[in-house]
């Protein structure tokens, strides 16, 4: 992945409401949500909505498509997990985490007490 993408798309993200509209829409899924959804969702007005869609758009983390009258925003999951493969390549030296690593690659839940 070159550099310049992995930069636009992490300033994207770098910016609460564009992080939040992400995530909302990775957890709905590939058929995507109407922009007023999103923006009912995040409690933001249509202009900015549109403003940060635009941004999350050009960095390739977002597709939208025109249904009707309706602009239906999708995470765009391939950009994501080169993404996230970019950001992990590394991990452990370029090899597969052991045992021994495995608790500082992936994230640990803590147990409720």
């Amino acid at each position: 992945m070159e550099m310049n993408i992995v930069v636009r798309a992490l300033s994207a993200l770098a910016q609460e409401s564009r992080l939040a509209a992400f995530r909302f829409l990775v957890e709905a899924g590939p058929s995507g949500v109407p922009a007023g959804q999103i923006a009912e969702h995040l409690g933001l007005a249509p202009s900015s909505l549109s403003f940060h869609m635009k941004e999350l758009t050009y960095a390739n983390l977002v597709t939208v498509e025109q249904r009707g009258r309706y602009m239906i925003y999708s995470a765009n999951y391939p950009a994501m997990n080169d993404l996230l493969a970019f950001l992990t390549d590394n991990c452990c030296g370029g090899h597969p985490c052991s045992p021994i690593h495995a608790a500082s690659c992936k994230p640990t839940k803590e147990k409720a007490s």
